[in-house]
């Protein structure tokens, strides 16, 4: 399972994140302040870290000293969203930098995304009674292969990895289809129900009234 470092002083916030994160699938560590995330990130090895840039102790920025001889991709979550700010930000190692008030939904993709980037992303997924083989793109249920289209599978893995999080239509078509919503639902809608029906899913992917769909955990 990867783990995540929530560096955040904001405690409300942090917990937040933690709980979306842990319902994707991710393992995760919470510090309040800079010195406390200086000392856990020379103990302890992650594969990502949210870091806030205002933090008691040491500021983000500082941090970075500690975490580019690492490695370990980093996404600044802050609320300094001036383009000197973010600047600084990428130049110092960062990997993204995405400023407050942001949406989870927004977060956990570019979580993914970054993951992705460094090839940290699980190749297996175990959600819903199925195996996931991601590269392979092949889905399981009882030992027995589920033959979905690119489509199909591409909104199976943005369910599965957004379990509990109810999912806008135009942001599923936005993601899947990689091209701009224009408002018609009958596209999302359809293969929805498709999905549904392949993978035994009927209860467990439900309809959120006026928003879209929720993936039941």
């Amino acid at each position: 399972m990867l783990r995540i470092l929530i560096v955040e002083d904001e405690k409300p916030i942090s917990e937040l994140i933690r709980m979306s994160l842990s319902s994707a699938g991710y393992q995760c560590a919470c510090v309040y302040d800079g010195i406390a995330a200086a000392d856990l990130i020379e103990q302890e090895t992650f594969d990502l870290i949210l870091l806030d840039v205002m933090l008691p102790g040491a500021d983000g920025f500082e941090l970075m000293e500690y975490i580019r001889p690492k490695g370990t991709p980093v996404i600044f979550l802050t609320a300094r969203g001036t383009v000197a700010d973010r600047v600084k930000g990428l130049r110092l190692g960062a990997d993204d930098y995405l400023v407050k008030p942001f949406e989870i939904i927004e977060l956990l993709a570019r979580v993914e995304t970054v993951l992705r980037r460094y090839h940290k992303l699980d190749r297996m997924m175990e959600v819903g009674g199925l195996s996931i083989d991601i590269p392979s793109r092949t889905v399981m249920r009882d030992g027995l292969e589920i033959p979905l289209t690119k489509k199909e599978f591409e909104l199976l893995l943005l369910f599965a990895r957004n379990p509990g999080i109810a999912l806008y239509r135009e942001t599923i078509y936005e993601r899947v289809w990689e091209s701009d919503y224009l408002g018609d639902s009958r596209t999302v809608d359809l293969h929805v129900q498709r999905l549904r029906k392949k993978v035994g899913w009927e209860e467990k992917l439900k309809a959120v009234y006026k928003v879209g769909y929720r993936l039941e955990e």
